[in-house]
């Protein structure tokens, strides 16, 4: 898959605020996500995105 900034990822687990969607923030080795339910942001390792990644939406261009 080819990950851009902007995307919308929908992940296996969810975060404690009940949403699974994250929006990419940056890629490189690793990504930094933000939680489109309440807005905390992570950085996860490029693997564990793709390992995890259950759907990923493409942003409007």
């Amino acid at each position: 898959m080819v990950y851009e900034v902007g995307d919308i990822v929908r992940l296996k687990k969810q975060h404690p605020c009940g949403s699974s969607e994250w929006e990419i923030l940056r890629v490189g080795a690793d990504f930094r996500l933000k939680c489109t339910g309440c807005g905390h942001q992570i950085m996860v390792t490029r693997k564990l995105v793709e390992k995890n990644t259950r759907e990923l939406k493409k942003k409007a261009k």
